[in-house]
């Protein structure tokens, strides 16, 4: 057991358990949540209770690379068992946003995407989570305003703890972040989908499209096989309902493969009447895939297409651009000496 995935309440009970007053426990949770730490040994715990804690879990900055065209920086984090996971923060206007991993690899196996290549390694526990926010701003003496589950892994295979993780994120006695500041995204995992809906959290859900047709999606998403694309856009209009909220939806742009005027008209039919906004993506190629992204001129027809026909819809701005750019890229290039 990690001492640092526990809630309040749950290190109440350890402390009490120990021989020590309840209050022990929320003076833990605040030292992990609130000070945004795990060194104990410079807490104001008593000594003979911290030399009973287990495991801390920790994600420490292993290697850092700042974009020489913007202000983003991108880190590979070391993990205690000596895996690697990789994360983005972003400087906007209204304040740092971070985008965090999930799983130390993936399972998903869509076919554009780096962090998939090797497999799922393992699920992240939600300390370890926490712990790429915490530790990013205590590095750089900020508060990141806007956490982003896009990293490397699908949140919706590693459910328990990412659930934990966004109550412990949220919790008033510790990181107090908005639910409404938190985005998740997802390939399409309709089971997830629906468990998270009915937790009743105003969760952005951002859900990784990438064509209106089945048989193209299923080719580039095996998710697709599982779940078409009738039952998502179902779970998404059941969780829109549920949280009041306005559903996100990535689309990547694949030269020759999703990009057409048809595919635009499909993409509307497919999505109306529903709280959506299409998020249009400029394609990060990578080796396994032998795809090229869209030409600007493409992007540009594409999105005005969409707007034509009303919906809401912008390019996601390339930041970091000049550094390993798609998740997964990261951490495979410094594996391969590439970085």
């Amino acid at each position: 057991m990690s001492i640092n995935n526990l809630t309040p309440e749950e290190l109440e009970a350890y402390a009490e358990a120990h021989g020590e007053k309840k209050f022990r426990g929320k003076q833990l949770f605040t030292f992990f949540n609130k000070s945004g730490r795990v060194d104990l040994e410079h807490s104001n715990l008593p000594k003979n209770f911290i030399n009973q804690i287990p495991r801390v879990d920790d994600a420490k900055i292993f290697r850092t690379y700042v974009s020489k065209l913007d202000d983003t920086k991108k880190f590979l984090f070391e993990l205690n068992d000596g895996n690697l996971i990789e994360g983005v923060l972003m400087h906007y206007k209204h304040g740092y946003s971070q985008c965090i991993s999930t799983q130390v690899g993936c399972r998903m196996g869509c076919v554009f995407c780096a962090s998939t290549k090797k497999g799922l390694v393992r699920n992240l526990t939600s300390a370890e989570m926490l712990r790429q926010v915490y530790t990013v701003e205590a590095a750089y003496h900020i508060k990141v305003s806007n956490v982003i589950l896009m990293g490397s892994g699908e949140p919706m295979d590693n459910y328990d703890n990412v659930l934990k993780f966004l109550k412990l994120l949220h919790h008033p006695q510790g990181h107090h972040t908005s639910y409404r500041n938190m985005t998740l995204s997802t390939c399409g995992v309709v089971d997830g989908i629906d468990k998270l809906a009915r937790e009743g959290l105003p969760i952005t859900l951002a859900i990784s499209l990438h064509s209106p047709y089945n048989d193209l999606r299923s080719d580039i998403m095996p998710i697709n096989r599982k779940y078409n694309l009738e039952e998502l856009i179902a779970a998404a209009k059941r969780y829109s309902e549920a949280t009041s909220s306005r559903i996100t939806f990535e689309y990547t742009l694949i030269a020759g493969e999703n990009d057409t005027r048809d595919h635009a008209v499909a993409l509307y039919s497919l999505l109306k009447g529903l709280r959506a906004h299409i998020n249009l993506i400029p394609l990060n190629a990578i080796e396994e895939y032998d795809k090229g992204r869209s030409t600007a001129e493409a992007i540009q027809s594409f999105k005005k297409e969409l707007e034509r026909l009303g919906a809401e819809v912008t390019i996601r701005r390339e930041l970091g651009s000049d550094i390993s750019a798609s998740c997964g890229q990261l951490r495979r290039n410094f594996e391969g000496g590439i970085l």
